[in-house]
């Protein structure tokens, strides 16, 4: 079975560049089946800020064909090498809503072993590029409340310019997450996303959307000075 990762590492102005206009390609990666290189995004932050876009710092998603690609790659490629000193998670799948081009993902859909265990969700979409403001209009709110609310140890979104973009969320527990999801989160505003998902369906802001649910496996460095992000607990 396939094993995903998601990266996050801050380096130069020219590595980042370079990792985002020249992706390494699966012919060349032993192992990789796919992967997405972006830019990092501060959820919820205003469209025209130094915030919106962090240029220094590099997202990678990635599906592979096993850990032993992963750490090869890791130890033996140039890039990987750079994804190695900062944070990365591995990740067993569980389920997934849409459909994204490039992923070999399975129509198997597995679940964690109880609620009250971590999650991680990544959301992908290819948008429209008419409809952009329109998606920023409502995709904003719920970038504040997925930023603000008490179940994520970790958020954060990314961009590939002109159409790629995605979230990432570590989860405290699944509840927390599917709770956020449907509205029912004691939060403020924690109707925002529900109402998101609406006004999506009444008309797509994207023309490929995914949004994949993922166990954590195991958890590698430091974010912005933090580590165990997918470990973490809820404070009663």
């Amino acid at each position: 079975m396939s094993v995903f990762t998601y990266h996050l590492v801050k380096t130069s102005y020219f590595s980042a560049l370079k990792a985002i206009l020249f992706p390494l390609k699966p012919k060349k990666i032993t192992g990789l089946i796919h992967a997405e290189y972006m830019t990092v995004m501060t959820l919820g932050s205003p469209v025209f800020s130094p915030s919106r876009m962090l240029l220094r710092q590099v997202a990678v998603f990635a599906q592979w064909e096993n850990e032993a690609a992963i750490d090869q790659f890791l130890h033996k490629n140039s890039f990987g090498k750079i994804l190695a000193k900062g944070w990365y998670v591995k990740l067993h799948f569980l389920r997934q809503w849409g459909r994204i081009s490039g992923f070999i993902i399975s129509d198997e859909t597995l679940e964690t072993d109880s609620p009250e265990s971590p999650v991680v969700a990544v959301t992908i979409a290819r948008m429209k590029l008419p409809e952009v403001p329109r998606f920023i209009r409502w995709g904003r709110p719920v970038e504040k409340l997925v930023r603000d609310h008490p179940g994520t140890t970790l958020s954060l979104a990314s961009i590939r310019l002109p159409q790629t973009v995605s979230t990432f969320s570590v989860w405290k527990t699944q509840k927390e997450m599917t709770d956020m999801v449907r509205g029912h989160s004691a939060v403020p505003n924690s109707k925002k996303h529900v109402d998101a998902m609406k006004e999506r369906d009444r008309k797509d802001f994207h023309f490929e959307f995914t949004t994949l649910r993922f166990k954590p496996l195991s958890e590698f460095g430091e974010w912005n000075g933090e580590k165990n992000f997918t470990t973490k607990t809820i404070n009663f």
